[in-house]
């Protein structure tokens, strides 16, 4: 099922939904990213979802007990033989088709002066597994923990980042140009990750960061958010390291230092509803940045 929505709905339904998981988890800094979750992935194609449905999706797993990652439309899981039980409620996920202007002109006058094609948004609902009968995810194709290790490590060297250990703050120099990161051993065990785990997944925080240098991807944000730049930036830093850990199987440890930014996050949630769009969108191109480096090497 898809309906064809304004922009500006698809944008309210979304953001509604992940402002509400970032002020519902705002006291202790749990948010919707940094539940373990693998990411989504339709059921249907195997493709993995992309920006702002990640989150939202997330958000919506989270909120209702959903435990796997895999969703599909209700077309979609009659295709797999599939039924989805009665009564059960879709989450919304967006994507935009792109729609060639109409126009009477001839070919040559048309050819000459061509309106670009132009985007509705269309809103779908994707069921989750556990609201489904009939189906059975695929056996996953696991790593032990020290081939997870070896597999992040790698990852990680492949972006060739001067990552400097030592101090008992992380951040991403911009003069400089490069990480500044506290050593391994100083990293603790919590309940929801190991020491190294939360070691990781500073680090990629922090080449989310890196990856918007100037001669990188140039992500300046500060035309598009003035003030807010700054937390925005974080934000994307905090996706871009989410799905980084979704797809490299490791849990996502919440810094806690960050949690002064989420009054500043939704703030600009409430005011611009296409915000958590751009966060999101630059943060999924961050984290193919960073993948497609280490795809070089292998």
């Amino acid at each position: 099922m898809s309906e064809v929505l304004s922009r500006r709905d698809v944008h309210r339904a979304i953001t509604d939904t992940i402002a509400a998981a970032i002020e519902a988890g705002a006291k202790e800094y749990k948010m919707p990213w940094h539940q373990g979750l693998m990411r989504p992935v339709n059921a249907s194609t195997g493709k993995a979802y992309h920006g702002v449905n990640v989150v939202a999706l997330w958000s919506a797993a989270n909120g209702r007990g959903f435990r796997t990652g895999y969703r599909a439309t209700y077309r979609q899981w009659g295709s797999l033989g599939a039924q989805v039980r009665k009564g059960e409620r879709g989450s919304v996920v967006v994507f935009f088709k792109s729609i060639e202007p109409a126009t009477e002109s001839p070919s040559d006058e048309r050819e000459a002066n061509a309106e670009p094609a132009r985007l509705v948004a269309r809103a779908s609902w994707a069921f989750n597994a556990d609201q489904i009968e009939g189906w059975s995810p695929p056996v996953p194709n696991t790593k032990n923990e020290v081939e997870v290790r070896e597999h992040v490590e790698a990852f990680i060297a492949a972006t060739r980042a001067d990552i400097r250990h030592g101090g008992d703050m992380a951040y991403y120099d911009c003069a400089g140009d490069f990480i500044a990161v506290p050593p391994a051993e100083q990293f603790v065990a919590t309940q929801t990750s190991s020491a190294t785990e939360g070691y990781y997944s500073v680090v990629l925080h922090e080449l989310t960061h890196w990856s918007g240098a100037a001669h990188r991807l140039a992500r300046n944000l500060r035309t598009r958010f003035g003030d807010h730049a700054y937390a925005m930036e974080e934000l994307i830093a905090e996706f871009g390291a989410a799905f980084l850990c979704a797809d490299l199987a490791i849990a996502n440890e919440p810094r806690l230092d960050h949690a002064s930014y989420v009054s500043s996050w939704l703030r600009v949630l409430n005011e611009d509803r296409t915000a958590l769009f751009t966060a999101a969108s630059r943060a999924s191109v961050a984290a193919t940045y960073l993948s497609e480096l280490y795809g070089r090497l292998k």
